[in-house]
């Protein structure tokens, strides 16, 4: 087992296999179902974002994850006035999806939460995307460091009743030691190799687990599978270094 501080391994009653979510960022419907059938169990959980939004029938995708059993993460981080999200929310819990995020501020957050307090639906706030690091954190005007940034949108997040948080692995060991286990982290950019693309503020599977992460998003390493021969061998890999963490 690897090595981890028992008080940032994550201790939510969550089946080891859905901690690996696959970011289903393919641009077609038939690509999205055809990569779905190829992993098989080798994933349970699916985010599906604005890339298959924008290619229309996302919802009829929703729905056929549904059917097969799996999880689905909705990520189109829903951001305009507090009634219109409370509105986007209400729609979406008609579908099944277990997550969807919301990037916002309290208003729009706890709109987005009322709308989705009597569904399955969680509701999870971005911080900062991973893909920015501290010199595009002050390009945007943001005079502040990027853990305070993270930590101070997870705090607002938690108090206006979100179930979790978007958060780099890096700051992941922050809002535990600020949170503890009281909300769920979900930490998209790992990089199980050295990483070459542009994703900034990245860790691999033990480190996003150790500091903390309920959840790993994981992509491009799994769809392109480099040094594997597929992605469902690429998908069985990771789903084999979370076993051991928790083991």
């Amino acid at each position: 087992m690897t090595t981890t501080t028992a008080a940032s391994l994550s201790d939510k009653n969550i089946p080891v296999d859905e901690r690996l979510m696959f970011a289903l960022d393919v641009p077609s419907n038939d690509e999205a179902m055809r990569l779905v059938s190829e992993l098989g169990d080798a994933v349970t959980f699916y985010k599906v974002g604005l890339e298959l939004f924008m290619a229309g029938n996302y919802f009829a995708l929703v729905e056929w994850l549904v059917a097969q059993n799996k999880k689905v993460f909705v990520d189109l981080k829903f951001f305009d006035v507090p009634q219109t999200v409370a509105s986007a929310v209400t729609q979406l819990t008609k579908y099944g999806a277990s997550f969807a995020t919301v990037h916002g501020n309290d208003s729009i957050l706890k709109a987005a939460v009322a709308a989705a307090a009597q569904s399955e639906l969680k509701i999870l706030a971005v911080t900062a995307l991973t893909s920015l690091d501290q010199g595009d954190i002050d390009d945007l005007g943001f005079k502040a460091d990027v853990k305070d940034i993270v930590l101070s949108r997870a705090r607002r997040a938690f108090e206006a009743g979100c179930a979790g948080v978007i958060s780099s692995g890096l700051e992941a060991p922050a809002l535990r030691g600020s949170l503890g286990q009281r909300i769920m982290i979900i930490t998209p950019g790992i990089r199980p190799v050295a990483n070459t693309d542009d994703q900034k503020r990245t860790v691999n599977v033990e480190q996003a687990f150790e500091n903390g992460a309920d959840y790993i998003v994981v992509g491009r390493p799994i769809k392109n599978h480099a040094g594997y021969d597929s992605p469902r061998d690429a998908a069985l890999d990771i789903q084999r270094r979370i076993r051991e963490v928790f083991a």
